[in-house]
Parts: structure tokens; sequence; C-alpha cells
């Protein structure tokens, strides 16, 4: 079982950045680490994604490109998620979350199976 665990969230100005970690009880083999968010009314949506072993395929969802970078460090079993230019629309709560297998550019929670507790960010 693998146990996620974040943090980072908090409350920012728009324009502002905020750099949430994710740390992994254990080191993960073949799954695609990502980041969800969810606002309130809203479905959970994906934000970004990384493969676990070879650091490629990095998918973004259209909303944050250019603005959200998302990274790993294997030896620290770490997920990052370098949130800049930050907007109110940014608002969530941000999971951390590791799908079976190799990322494909799905960016639905379908597959997950492992989530993280959630961290709040907020943007004002």
């Amino acid at each position: 079982h693998v146990q996620l665990v974040e943090s980072g969230g908090g409350s920012v100005q728009s324009g502002g950045s905020l750099r949430l970690s994710c740390a992994s009880s254990v080191r993960v083999h073949n799954y695609c680490m990502g980041w969800f968010r969810e606002a309130p009314g809203k479905e959970r949506e994906g934000v970004a994604f990384i493969n676990s072993d070879d650091f490629s395929n990095l998918f973004y969802d259209d909303s944050v490109k250019g603005r959200f970078t998302i990274s790993r460090d294997r030896e620290r079993n770490r997920l990052y998620l370098q949130m800049d230019r930050l907007s109110p629309e940014d608002t969530a709560t941000y999971f951390c979350a590791a799908k079976s297998g190799r990322c494909t550019g799905d960016l639905t929670p379908r597959g997950v199976k492992y989530w993280g507790q959630g961290t709040q960010v907020t943007v004002s």
C-alpha cells in the first residue's frame, strides 16, 4: 500500500506562486504520478502528470500550461507542483495521486490507485 502526503498549500495573492510537495511512503515503479484539484461545486480534474520512472510523458491541463510545472525527485520519493502566476480560478483542494501504468494523457481520475488527503490552495 502506498501512502501519499501533500504539503505546501496555503493562501496567496493573485499572480503569486506556491510549490506543492507530495511525499510517497515507498518508491513507486510504473505509475503515472499526478496532481488533481477539486474546487467547491466542481468535479475533480487532472492538472499535471509525469511518469514515475523516467520523468517522461508530461501532461498538463490547458488551463495550467505555461504556469504550472510538475517534477519528481525519485531519490526522495517526492512529487512537486510548482505553480506560478496563480489566479483565483486556481483556488481548490489539490490532491496527489498515482495511476497504474505509464501516463497516457488521460486527465480523468480513472485508474487512480492511490490518493493523498489533499492540500488547500486559496488565491485572492
